[in-house]
């Protein structure tokens, strides 16, 4: 055969490097490629090359819809599953609100309710002499009781190492400690021992100084872990609704592309998704919106009020206290006041306590606002009123040498119209006011949380179903280019 282009001889074949490169090396690379052959392209990454499909796709109107399908399921499921995610948060917070947060915040109160309440039993019982009444060691007794289960409640609710527990312990060790100071004040007092009053003021010191102070303090972290429950439950979604807005958005510019490119007024599966997505988003703002105006009705006409008649009650409980310790102590306790006047430091501190109740219903019958609420109020008012002219009474005839007749005044029979009747009538009014306010707290507080009650899982349903029809709609439509 010849070869007419190169005078009958064959071409030569292509030359190849006498030594070869290093390995490795571009220059190796280029070695081995024959000399007058192209290069070999460099291999592409699979996200480049997945680009240019999408690219090359999105040249196509069947591409393109399927882009499209894909987009509106994507939103469609994200705006349901975070609408889920952020509903069942608030649910579950709107829920510690009633069940949790609220009710050992009450506890933590009652804690320091029993607690003033029992220092106030114990210091009756020992005005009365030798042999105290039944009644007051009985309320003495049910309210170191009451105290005790309250602890263990409040241990049981609390986490091991936290603040709130480190108070609990501490007062699980100070109140057998303050019990034993009390026993010793009442044996003391039976054998007429004056003893038995220094007794007595060591127990109030402990109960003044580290027992109350430890229960305020556990009230205080309990109404902490009560705002913090309510800053969960009531702030809006505002992820869940923007996520809302831009899906019903997509879906509306894909009906209008819809309709401009076939003229077909509708597309029932994007309708239907449409319709779904409508539905959770107005679901998720009326619900939240019901649900927040519950939760803040509970806290404004429900836990402000508690506070306050909380406070309120404690503040007659240590005036009781401390004017039962006036007749006790007997002067042995003084103040020197900032004009150098000497007072009985009880009796001092006696009205310092009115003075906080005084302020305490006051407010309370403004956030009363029914007359179920401020009737209650009013009452104490008057009780507590009808209680400081009493105790005036008796300090003047304490003040007169006449000790039987301020003690006949304190804890006297009713007709010696003492101030233990008086005090008697404060608390169970304050007692009654709780009871109206705490019915008014749950049913709001009930009501908020149930506005939420099954939007997290009828968003998710909704949201598979209208991501469902977005993807049906779309396959309706690509398959007309089949």
């Amino acid at each position: 055969m010849t070869y007419p282009q190169q005078g009958g001889a064959p071409p030569a074949p292509p030359t190849m490097p006498a030594v070869p490169p290093q390995a490795g090396g571009p220059a190796a690379q280029a070695a081995l490629v024959p000399q007058g052959h192209p290069a070999a392209a460099p291999r592409r990454t699979a996200f480049a090359e997945g680009v240019d499909r999408l690219r090359a796709a999105a040249t196509t109107e069947p591409g393109r819809l399927r882009i499209i399908g894909a987009v509106l399921a994507l939103l469609v499921v994200a705006f349901g599953a975070v609408t889920a995610w952020q509903m069942s948060d608030r649910s579950t917070a709107a829920d510690d609100v009633l069940h949790r947060s609220q009710p050992l915040s009450a506890g933590a109160a009652d804690i320091y309710r029993s607690l003033a309440d029992a220092n106030t039993a114990a210091a009756s019982g020992f005005l009365s002499g030798g042999q105290e009444p039944p009644a007051t060691t009985r309320r003495y007794e049910k309210d170191i009781q009451t105290a005790a289960v309250g602890l263990v409640t409040a241990a049981a609710s609390t986490e091991p190492g936290s603040p709130s527990a480190q108070t609990v312990a501490k007062l699980n060790k100070l109140l057998p400690e303050y019990k034993g100071l009390i026993e010793r004040a009442r044996a003391n007092n039976r054998q007429g021992f004056p003893v038995g009053g220094a007794y007595l003021r060591a127990a109030n010191e402990k109960m003044q100084q580290e027992m109350l102070p430890a229960a305020q303090d556990l009230y205080t972290k309990e109404n902490q872990r009560l705002a913090s429950d309510y800053g969960n439950a009531t702030p809006y979604p505002w992820f869940a609704i923007a996520l809302g807005v831009v899906a019903l958005a997509a879906l509306g510019w894909a009906q209008r592309r819809h309709y401009l490119r076939t003229n077909r007024l509708l597309n029932h599966g994007l309708v239907a998704a449409t319709t779904a997505s409508a539905i959770v988003l107005l679901w998720l703002v009326v619900g939240h919106s019901v649900a927040r105006a519950g939760l803040n009705s509970s806290y404004d006409h429900g836990i402000r009020s508690l506070n306050v008649l909380h406070d309120a009650r404690i503040a007659s409980l240590n005036a009781r206290g401390n004017e039962n310790l006036t007749l006790v102590s007997r002067g042995a306790e003084t103040k020197k006041l900032s004009d150098g006047t000497i007072e009985d430091a009880y009796d001092y501190a006696f009205k310092q306590d009115m003075k906080t109740l005084s302020t305490g219903l006051a407010k309370a019958e403004s956030l009363a606002d029914d007359k179920a609420g401020k009737q209650p109020v009013k009452d104490a008012t008057g009780q507590m009123k009808v209680w400081q002219q009493r105790h005036q009474q008796a300090r003047t005839a304490d003040d007169d040498g006449n000790y039987q007749a301020a003690l006949d005044k304190i804890i006297g029979s009713r007709t010696d119209q003492p101030t233990g009747e008086c005090f008697d009538n404060v608390d169970a009014n304050l007692a009654k006011a709780l009871d109206h306010e705490e019915s008014q707290f749950e049913q709001a507080a009930g009501d908020g949380r149930d506005a939420m009650t099954g939007l997290p899982v009828g968003a998710a349903v909704l949201a598979v179903l209208g991501a469902s029809g977005a993807v049906l709609g779309i396959g309706r439509r690509l398959s007309e280019y089949r």
